[in-house]
């Protein structure tokens, strides 16, 4: 099995430990002061966002987040995922693409899709 870059590693774990309630750590371990995002239901600055992302884990404390594939490129990391709030939710499929500078995320998006329990999809969302 191919080891994972440096890159691919941070933003992983970013988000394992901001899916765990760790988000105030993940933060601090993993982005630089200048971070920004665009998610379009928050103010871009990382006060904001983690304060959000704590909240939704302490609503969410049985939250599963499961990697299926991460994609980089020269400064840029796509990691899509599968996030269920709880064990009996079907989940989301997650995007998260960070872009790195000296190592630590500076910029984040993220898309996701509600998946839905009826879909003619014979493929799956993964």
């Amino acid at each position: 099995m191919k080891k994972m870059s440096k890159q691919k590693e941070t933003a992983v774990s970013f988000l394992q430990m901001a899916a765990s309630g760790k988000v105030r750590e993940a933060f601090e371990m993993y982005t630089t002061r200048r971070f920004f995002h665009h998610n379009a239901y928050f103010k871009g600055d990382a006060e904001t966002i983690m304060i959000a992302m704590q909240e939704n884990a302490e609503q969410n404390p049985n939250k599963a987040f499961e990697v299926k594939r991460t994609i980089e490129e020269g400064d840029t990391v796509a990691v899509h995922s599968h996030v269920k709030q709880n064990q009996g939710d079907t989940g989301a499929v997650v995007v998260h693409i960070f872009r790195f500078e000296e190592g630590k995320i500076v910029e984040m998006w993220d898309i996701g899709q509600p998946i839905p329990s009826d879909s003619p999809n014979e493929h799956g969302v993964f």
